[in-house]
């Protein structure tokens, strides 16, 4: 195994560690990732058949990076490890056993767009003001409560405040209608995926059989049903690796939970620890800086971060008066390093929230710097491709509300508000999707025979499409958009964006393409599923060259020289 002799003293003690519990304290910049892959690498070569392995990463693209790794040191057995994060994890358990919750395994995934539209509706509907309770809270209540395993009865059970036992109304009434629309969100994922499992003892009991080793990265940043789930899963073979660190915990405000990685000694009495404490990306005198802030910390695993690199230059401080002063300073250091030869992609400036981005922004424009902000307005959540996306899901899931709202009416049919409340009232008064209320919609007595037409003729395009289902993505996505009449639309428009919705919608194409590539014979299903699992940090690229402007929460996991 000649990878071990990359790895220094701890690191190797981390990756060769005998079976059982294991608790790897791995510092900023210590390596963690290559100690995480080699550690699986290691137990592969030593007889544990890669499909037994299962490793949970924070993003997407840490899971791409960790199969990549691993292919390049065991080859096409990496295609058998189960590597990605906790939601496309739940996922794919979730598409073999959800039905034993009485729900269809063809459900589609909602966004925190689809989420918010949702909560609005069930607003309406409960006659609640969305000035005083707006949707956005509602929808961080509803996720907290889901991240601590609270289902909608309990939470209203538990109401106390008039604030809650709203919350708790629009809880219940928005699960009845994502289950109707055939439709989880992100929290369910995980929350169902411990249901299925704590509720058949012959299902966690073969989980548990074939997983033989789980690894959890970034485990400071767990909350309860993430918890819950790795600990189900790890009862049987105790052989579960968690890899984190106290000081890096972020997520806080989005259910993670410290003590999840304090306590985990406790958890497993006969876990071992090991400290991955020399720093391989920074100079002593940052590391230093760093070790004196975190050290004030009350909750926290001691360590203290080292280096071989030497002292490197002092830390430079620059205090500026206002937040004008500072972006014009920061866009000229990053002009000043141009010229000596560095890229724009190397550097990143990080804030707390994204409205600060707005007077930087300002400065790199004058300075001529190019740059991108991720957590903005994302690909993925531009108006074309949420439309082309809403058309794709309801050629696999018929029953998804939202998705058959955004499109009816794009493009134009004559298809107006006034006809499409009609059919929400009618669906809801005969306990019927929108899709069949549609299909009903010469029996709904309210609507003029001119918009009966229209609908008619809307299905008839629906069906017609669902026959093409079975094409390969890129000539489906094509058919879709020209039966559609969706792109003939958008190039008769003289709206000044319609041109660069049209580069878009090329530019989907191309993820499509990329995507047969990379999984061929997959279905719309599964490429559906792996749009609606992308986060921020996915989607930067490394190729093309800007200056990145993220928050500290889309960081995470992500490096820069400067």
């Amino acid at each position: 195994m000649e990878f071990l002799k990359e790895l220094n003293e701890s690191q190797l003690k981390a990756v060769t560690c005998k079976d059982g519990p294991l608790l790897i304290v791995a510092g900023a910049g210590s390596g963690k990732t290559k100690v995480l892959t080699y550690r699986i690498a290691y137990l592969v070569s030593k007889g544990i058949h890669p499909g037994r392995i299962m490793a949970v990463t924070f993003t997407n693209k840490a899971a791409e990076e960790m199969k990549n790794r691993l292919s390049k040191v065991i080859g096409k057995k990496a295609k058998d490890l189960w590597i990605g994060t906790f939601h496309s994890i739940c996922a794919r358990i979730l598409r073999k056993e959800i039905r034993q919750l009485g729900l269809k395994s063809s459900f589609v995934i909602y966004d925190d767009y689809d989420k918010r539209k949702l909560i609005e509706t069930c607003l309406k509907d409960l006659q609640i003001d969305p000035k005083k309770n707006p949707p956005r809270g509602i929808a961080y209540i509803i996720s907290a409560a889901k991240n601590e395993l609270i289902d909608s009865e309990t939470f209203l059970e538990k109401a106390t405040d008039y604030k809650e036992k709203v919350a708790a109304d629009v809880y219940r009434l928005y699960q009845e209608r994502l289950y109707l629309n055939n439709a989880l969100d992100f929290d369910d994922l995980i929350m169902l995926t411990v249901n299925v499992l704590e509720l058949s003892q012959e299902t966690l009991r073969r989980y548990q059989d074939h997983l033989q080793h789980v690894f959890i990265d970034e485990y400071q940043d767990t909350n309860h049903a993430q918890y819950r789930l790795a600990n189900l899963l790890a009862q049987k073979h105790k052989n579960i690796c968690v890899v984190g660190d106290s000081d890096q915990s972020i997520y806080r405000w989005r259910g993670a939970d410290i003590r999840n990685i304090l306590n985990f000694e406790k958890d497993y009495k006969d876990c071992r620890t090991i400290l991955l404490e020399q720093n391989y990306r920074s100079t002593q005198n940052i590391l230093e800086a760093a070790n004196s802030v975190i050290s004030n910390n009350a909750q926290r695993k001691a360590k203290n971060l080292w280096t071989a690199r030497g002292e490197g230059e002092p830390l430079t401080v620059f205090e500026a008066s206002d937040e004008h002063v500072e972006a014009d300073y920061v866009a000229r250091t990053i002009s000043s390093y141009l010229e000596r030869g560095m890229k724009h992609n190397d550097f990143a400036i990080f804030y707390r929230v994204n409205a600060q981005s707005r007077v930087l922004e300002e400065a790199f424009l004058r300075e001529g710097l190019p740059y991108k902000i991720i957590g903005g307005v994302k690909f993925y959540e531009r108006l074309e491709i949420k439309d082309v996306l809403a058309y794709l899901r309801v050629l696999v899931n018929d029953s998804d509300s939202i998705s058959f709202t955004r499109i009816i009416n794009r493009p134009r049919r004559g298809i107006g508000d006034t006809s499409v409340k009609k059919i929400i009232k009618y669906s809801r008064d005969n306990n019927a999707t929108f899709y069949k209320a549609l299909q009903d919609c010469e029996q709904i007595n309210t609507l003029q025979k001119s918009a009966v037409e229209k609908i008619k003729n809307f299905v008839k395009l629906i069906k017609k499409l669902k026959s093409f289902e079975k094409e390969n993505l890129v000539k489906l996505v094509d058919i879709v958009l020209r039966k559609s009449g969706y792109v003939d639309a958008l190039k008769k428009s003289e709206d000044i964006e319609s041109e660069s919705r049209l580069d878009n919608l090329k530019e989907f194409i191309n993820v499509v393409a990329e995507f047969e590539t990379r999984h061929p014979g997959l279905t719309l299903q599964s490429f559906i599923e792996e749009i609606s699992l992308i986060s921020d940090a996915d989607q930067l690229d490394d190729e093309e060259d800007y200056v990145t402007l993220m928050t500290m929460h889309n960081a995470k996991g992500l490096e820069f020289k400067i």
